[in-house]
C-alpha cells in the first residue's frame, strides 16, 4: 500500500503551522463549495488578531464561513464572485464586497496579474503512486488558483472522491500539506413546490431528444430531471450539478452519444450534495471533472449539439431584461454561468437558453415579472440575449420579438392577479399601444388541457391549443389570407376589413364562458394559425354557440371534424349542455361537419340560414 505520508513527509505540517505561512494584508483564495477546506479556515481564523487586512476571496461557498464576522471584519474583507448564504449578511452591510464578473472570465482574472493570489487554501484527495491528487468535487476555479499562487496549502482529506478529467494537480504544484479526514460538507436537495415542479414541466417540455443540458443552480433547474426520464440520447455539459442528477443518469435517457465533444461523458467544472453523490463519483469513468475556463467557454458550449441552458432570475421586465444577482440595491447571489451559458446555448445548432422563476417573490404579494425592474436590481442577461422565460403559468419566448410582443408574452405568464396592473402599467410606459387599455384584465391563458395533437392522412401533424394573448398578429395573418368566399361564410355577411377591437374580443377571452382554440404548423418563427374553433356560452340557456374558420389552403381536408370534436369535449368538461350554431345555407362544408359530428342533432331553415341545435 502506498504511504503518501511517508513519500512526502517533508510537505506535511500541522493544520497551525501551515497558516502561519500567510502574513497580513495578503489575499487568500479559498476552494469552491463543499470542498472548503474547514480546518484550514478555522485556523486561518484563530488567528485573526495576527491577520489586519488579508482579503479573502472565493466563489460559491458551504457550511461555516466563520471569517464573514462584522467582529472580524478588520481582520478578513470578504470579496466574492458569487454570494452565498453565509456571507450575504456581511456584503449587504457593506462590510463585505462583491465582484461582478462571468465565470469564464475569473480564470484570467488570475493568470492576467489583475487580481494577483499569495495563498490559495484548498483540499484534494491524497496523492496516488504517481503523486497526483485529484481536486474531487470542485475543480471550476480552483484550478487556475493553484497555478497563480505564490504558496498553495492543500487540506488532504481521504474522504474526498477521486474526480476524472483534468481534475488532477501534482503534489508538487502544492507547497503544504495538511492532513484532514472530515466527512464532506452535504448539501440537502430542496424539496419541490407545485410551482417548481410546474415550471419543471414546462422546460422538459422544450427539450428535446439528443440535446446537451446545463443545470443552473438552485430548486429549478433540479426541478426539471423528473420529466426528462422518457428522452432518449441526453448529454451533459453543466457548470455544476448535485445528487437529482443520479436518477436521470440511471433512467437511461443519459447517455451522451450525441455530444460534439466528450461523448458519453458527463461534463461539470464542480459539484455539490450528499455523501450518496460523492461515492456515485468516485473513480466514476463517466464522470469527466474540468476548470471553468474550459467547461464555462460559451464557444465550446455553442459547439455542442442542441445545448440547453437552463438557468433562474430573481426578476424579468416586460423588455425582457433580466436580474439574476441582487434583489433592488442589495446583492443576493451572483452572475456565476447564467450568461456564459446562455449566449453559448444559443449559438448551439438547435440550442435553447432558458431562463425560469416563479411567477412571485414574498409568498405571492411581489410579481417577479415587472413593467420596470426594481431602483437598482442588474441586468445579468440582457434583452438582446433573452430567448425563453418560464414560469408556473407557462413559457415566452422574446428573442427576435419586439417590445410590444414580449410585454403581451410576458405579461401572459405572469401570476393572473398581477396580469391587470402589468397591462395599465406597460400601455402607460408605451410598450404596449394605447387601445390595449381595453383588455385590461382580459389577458388569460388556456387551460393545458386543451392542448392536443392532429395526424392528418396524408401524415401531417397538426397543434391544438387554446388561443393565446399572444396570437393576436398571427390571428390578423390568418384573417388577411382567408377568401372572400370564406369571410362571408365565417361572419355572415360581405367585410373588407377587421377593426383591431375586434380581433382584441378574439384573442382576449376568458376560456370559460368564451373559449377559442386554434389548429396551428410549425414555422420557423414559431407556429402558424390555420384554423380556428369558438363558442360562446349562453349562460341562460348552458348551450353554446359555435363557429369554425379554415384557411382556405387547408380546407375539405377534415380539420373541421377535429375541431368540433375537440370543442365538444371542452364544452362537456365545462358541465355545458351543447351547441347552437348559425350556418348560412351555401355553406356545405359547416352542414356536414354538425351533421357527421355523431350527436343529437335538431334544425330548422331561417331564411338563408339553417339554424341548428346540438345535444350532448
Amino acid at each position: 500500500m502506498f504511504n503518501w505520508k511517508d513519500e512526502f513527509a517533508d510537505m506535511i505540517l500541522t493544520k497551525e503551522d501551515a497558516v502561519k505561512s500567510i502574513k497580513p494584508g495578503q489575499r487568500v483564495f479559498i476552494g469552491t463549495g463543499a470542498a472548503q477546506p474547514e480546518l484550514l479556515v478555522n485556523s486561518l481564523v484563530n488567528r485573526s488578531s495576527e491577520l489586519v487586512d488579508t482579503e479573502i476571496i472565493h466563489m460559491l461557498t458551504l457550511g461555516h464561513a466563520p471569517y464573514a464576522d462584522p467582529k472580524l471584519s478588520k481582520s478578513f474583507r470578504v470579496n466574492s464572485f458569487f454570494i452565498s448564504n453565509n456571507v450575504r449578511e456581511i456584503i449587504q452591510e457593506g462590510l463585505g464586497d462583491y465582484t461582478p464578473i462571468f465565470l469564464s472570465d475569473i480564470p484570467r482574472l488570475f493568470s492576467s496579474g489583475q487580481l494577483p493570489i499569495d495563498v490559495a487554501m484548498i483540499q484534494v484527495t491524497p496523492p496516488d503512486e504517481k503523486g497526483r491528487c485529484s481536486l474531487g468535487v470542485s475543480v471550476d476555479i480552483v484550478k487556475s488558483a493553484i497555478e497563480n499562487a505564490n504558496i498553495v496549502i492543500a487540506q488532504v482529506n481521504k474522504e474526498m472522491p477521486r474526480t476524472m478529467g483534468n481534475s488532477f494537480i501534482d503534489v508538487y504544484d502544492i507547497d503544504i500539506l495538511v492532513e484532514g479526514n472530515e466527512p464532506l460538507i452535504e448539501v440537502i436537495p430542496d424539496e419541490e413546490t407545485d410551482e417548481s415542479r410546474q415550471i419543471g414541466e414546462y422546460v422538459a417540455a422544450l427539450i428535446e431528444d439528443d440535446s446537451t443540458i446545463e443545470f443552473g443552480i438552485g430548486r429549478i433547474p433540479q426541478s426539471v430531471m423528473p420529466f426528462l426520464k422518457n428522452k432518449k440520447n441526453l448529454g451533459i455539459h453543466t457548470e455544476m450539478f448535485t445528487d437529482s442528477l443520479i436518477d436521470l443518469i440511471e433512467s437511461g435517457a443519459v447517455n451522451g452519444s450525441r455530444k460534439t465533444s466528450e461523448k458519453n461523458k458527463i461534463v461539470a467544472s464542480f459539484c455539490m450534495g450528499t455523501k450518496k453523490l460523492y461515492d456515485y463519483i468516485d473513480n466514476n469513468d463517466d464522470f469527466s471533472f474540468h476548470p471553468t475556463k474550459y467547461v464555462n467557454d460559451p464557444f465550446v458550449i455553442g459547439s455542442q449539439h442542441k445545448q440547453v441552458a437552463i438557468n433562474v432570475a430573481l426578476e424579468v421586465d416586460l423588455t425582457g431584461q433580466v436580474c439574476a444577482d441582487s434583489i433592488g440595491k442589495k446583492f443576493y447571489s451572483g452572475i456565476g454561468g447564467q450568461v456564459d451559458f446562455n449566449r453559448g446555448a444559443a449559438r448551439s445548432d438547435r440550442g435553447k437558453s432558458i431562463i425560469a422563476m416563479p411567477s412571485t417573490a414574498q409568498n405571492g404579494t411581489i410579481s417577479r415579472i415587472k413593467n420596470i425592474l426594481d431602483e437598482g436590481a442588474g441586468v445579468v442577461t440582457t434583452r438582446g440575449d433573452v430567448h425563453y422565460i418560464v414560469t408556473e403559468y407557462g413559457v415566452a419566448y422574446l428573442h427576435g420579438k419586439s417590445v410590444q410582443e414580449r410585454a403581451l408574452s410576458l405579461i401572459s405568464i405572469a401570476h393572473p392577479k398581477f396580469r391587470a396592473q402589468l397591462t395599465r402599467d406597460a400601455v402607460e410606459s408605451r410598450y404596449l399601444r394605447p387601445d390595449h387599455a381595453a383588455i385590461e384584465g382580459k389577458i388569460v391563458v388556456g387551460p393545458k388541457e386543451f392542448n392536443s395533437v392532429h395526424i392528418m392522412d396524408d401524415g401531417t401533424l397538426l397543434n391544438i391549443r387554446a388561443m393565446h394573448p399572444t396570437d393576436e398578429p398571427k390571428l390578423t395573418g390568418l384573417i388577411h389570407k382567408l377568401s372572400k368566399e370564406t369571410m362571408y361564410y365565417r361572419f355572415m355577411h360581405q367585410i373588407k376589413n377587421i377593426e383591431k377591437k375586434e380581433i382584441q374580443n378574439f384573442v382576449y377571452i376568458n376560456h370559460r364562458t368564451d373559449v377559442a382554440i386554434v389548429v396551428t404548423i410549425p414555422e420557423a418563427f414559431g407556429d402558424d394559425i390555420i384554423a380556428i374553433g369558438r363558442y360562446y356560452l349562453d349562460q341562460s340557456t348552458n348551450l353554446a354557440e359555435i363557429a369554425f374558420v379554415v384557411q382556405d389552403d387547408w380546407q375539405n381536408k377534415g380539420i373541421g371534424n377535429t375541431l368540433m370534436k375537440h370543442l365538444a369535449l371542452i364544452a362537456l368538461r365545462n358541465g355545458i349542455s351543447g351547441f347552437t350554431a348559425e350556418v348560412l345555407r351555401e355553406n356545405k362544408a359547416m352542414q356536414k361537419v354538425i351533421e357527421n359530428s355523431g350527436l343529437k342533432i335538431k334544425s330548422k331553415p331561417n331564411g338563408n340560414v339553417f339554424s341548428y341545435k346540438i345535444d350532448f
